[in-house]
């Protein structure tokens, strides 16, 4: 039976991680999902806006997301982007458990005509494919098993820390060795490479900044990936997804390596896998890196 949510794509959905949130959709409907766009959505302050504003000013703008979202209806909402969710479940957990914070909060949604009070759930998709749809339900939609792909699954560090291993996250994975991209990657036929630098921080935001600051860390990740044979990385997170791919070239200029390692989302894997379009759906002509094996697979 298929299950409603209320999706909010975030801003990264609308360029550097389209094809997340392309695939995603691509994917959602085979597994009984229906995602519902969030109205008239707004940016959660991710990133560097709560240096800059202040949290009253960040709560505000996630409880103008849950307020909007609340309006829709009672169905959980779900974002697909780790900051989005890591802001978003934040804002929402301090608007039910601090009332001051919750007054507040409606005193600025109060000149938009809104109010909040912290009725919803917000969860990360990734958490809804685990617990509303089962690893077994993916294995069920593969049509075009990726035998023969090494994957090195790259969680990042905001998707799991720190809500995941909480009544309130999910309890669908742990903080220090998440599994569940193991085996979003082991349920499409592929093989799930050891991969160490799994929930290794990518510099997030401080590398869109000041890149040269984050370079080591993301050689951390690649060497990694290197050292696991790995085909692709993939992972769920934008950000994540967007430094580790994008910088290779300035790695490779300061420190004399050479990688080009194709960087993809577990949701591009189970497009091609279910036997989907490999640019329409998946979206692999996106990837800045293209991995020539993983669109040989795809129809």
């Amino acid at each position: 039976m298929t299950k409603k949510y209320t999706y909010y794509p975030g801003c990264s959905s609308q360029s550097s991680g389209s094809h997340l949130d392309t695939s995603l959709r691509a994917i959602a409907p085979k597994l009984d999902v229906e995602l519902e766009d969030l109205n008239d959505w707004n940016c959660c302050g991710a990133s560097v806006a709560h240096v800059e504003a202040g949290a009253l000013a960040v709560k505000a703008l996630s409880g103008r997301n849950l307020a909007n979202a609340r309006q829709q209806g009672e169905q959980d909402l779900v974002t697909a982007c780790a900051a989005c969710y890591l802001k978003t479940h934040q804002a929402n957990e301090k608007i039910i458990n601090n009332e001051e914070m919750r007054n507040d909060v409606n005193e600025a949604l109060g000149a938009a005509g809104l109010s909040y009070d912290g009725d919803l759930l917000v969860r990360h998709i990734c958490e809804v494919l685990v617990n509303d749809v089962g690893v077994d339900k993916i294995k069920e939609q593969v049509t075009n098993p990726l035998t023969g792909l090494k994957v090195a699954g790259y969680v990042g560090c905001q998707t799991v820390r720190p809500f995941a291993d909480t009544d309130r996250g999910g309890n669908y994975d742990s903080y220090d060795d998440p599994t569940f991209l193991d085996n979003f990657t082991k349920a499409t036929g592929a093989e799930a490479t050891a991969f160490d630098a799994k929930t290794s921080c990518c510099g997030g935001a401080v590398a869109l900044i000041s890149p040269e600051k984050t370079l080591g860390i993301i050689k951390q990740i690649l060497d990694a990936a290197s050292e696991a044979d790995a085909d692709v990385i993939a992972t769920p997170c934008p950000l994540c997804q967007q430094n580790v791919e994008m910088y290779q070239g300035a790695v490779n200029k300061k420190y004399g390596t050479d990688y080009n390692i194709p960087v993809v989302f577990y949701s591009q894997l189970m497009a091609v896998a279910f036997g989907m379009d490999g640019n329409k759906d998946a979206c692999l002509d996106r990837n800045m890196i293209r991995s020539e094996k993983l669109e040989k697979m795809a129809k």
